[in-house]
């Protein structure tokens, strides 16, 4: 990662809440807002997760805080967002990047696998915003009269934008959480001055989700060839545009979906054998089986 590109002092008196935020794109996010001058609380399934990575956010000087919860329980979004409040004393900024995905076929894929994905992605992105409305509304509790309504920030995915191979369980998620940024921005922009906005990444290098969606094959040579910028993104990418629209650059941004993926998605969506896909798939239930505990 570079240097940032962004003054250090960006997002000071800031206070941000971030699904997620404790592994991968989430947990990039969650440092460069710190380091940009916020102040962080995580929430996710894995306390374990949760700590590591608040004790590294501490490390760099950063305010920090980690709940457990799970974005599809109403009572651990209340409690999260409720206790994140009462140790910063405000709300400005929720980051929704809790998300489940595997690779699979449709007739493979059970009614179970698909609502657990869509109860993650979509109805968690509600739930979180639901929850979080009455301390992001202009006037909200902690916020004075001169503030604005805070940001809400859902990470979606391209998937969607054409079709994607094996993956109609998240390509439908996705575009809920599309929808779910639009209907907001244009309800609660008028209504409560909150600006609703989403960052769809492309394929980025390092994060769990890359490493269950079949490791040698998007990181080949080959498959780096076919991408229009030749290369996968980096974390810092997506934390760097999360960054442009919490601040004030970004001030008028509202109902978009940003997309950081290099121009992938205007690709033609590549093939790849059923085989190929059930070896793979294959491969991450061993390692999941294999590993203490694993994050959807």
């Amino acid at each position: 990662m570079g240097e940032s590109p962004f003054k250090a002092s960006i997002l000071k008196g800031k206070v941000a809440l971030l699904t997620g935020g404790g592994s991968g794109i989430g947990f990039e996010i969650s440092t460069q807002f710190g380091l940009h001058g916020a102040s962080v609380a995580i929430m996710g399934r894995r306390n374990s997760v949760v700590d590591s990575a608040v004790q590294s956010l501490r490390s760099q000087g950063i305010p920090a805080v980690g709940f457990g919860g799970d974005v599809r329980n109403q009572e651990d979004a209340k409690r999260v967002v409720e206790s994140t409040v009462k140790h910063f004393g405000k709300l400005d900024i929720l980051v929704n990047a809790a998300a489940g995905n595997f690779l699979v076929s449709p007739e493979d894929l059970s009614p179970n696998g698909f609502r657990t994905v869509m109860d993650i992605d979509s109805v968690g992105t509600f739930t979180m915003c639901h929850t979080a409305l009455n301390y992001l509304k202009k006037g909200g509790p902690g916020r004075t009269d001169d503030d604005t309504g805070g940001l809400i920030l859902n990470i979606s995915a391209t998937l969607h934008y054409t079709a994607s191979w094996y993956q109609i369980h998240v390509s439908a998620a996705k575009a809920a959480v599309d929808a779910i940024t639009r209907n907001l921005a244009l309800e609660w922009g008028t209504d409560y001055d909150i600006r609703v906005n989403g960052i769809a990444p492309g394929p980025i290098s390092d994060t769990p989700g890359m490493r269950k969606l079949g490791p040698d094959e998007i990181e080949s040579k080959r498959t780096k060839e076919l991408m229009p910028l030749f290369k996968l993104g980096e974390k810092s990418d997506i934390a760097f545009a999360a960054l442009y629209l919490a601040s004030n650059a970004g001030n008028y941004v509202n109902g978009t979906t940003l997309i950081v993926d290099g121009g992938l998605w205007l690709s033609r969506p590549r093939h790849m054998a059923k085989d190929e896909v059930k070896m793979i798939s294959r491969l991450v239930e061993k390692r999941t089986r294999a590993a203490p505990s694993s994050k959807l």
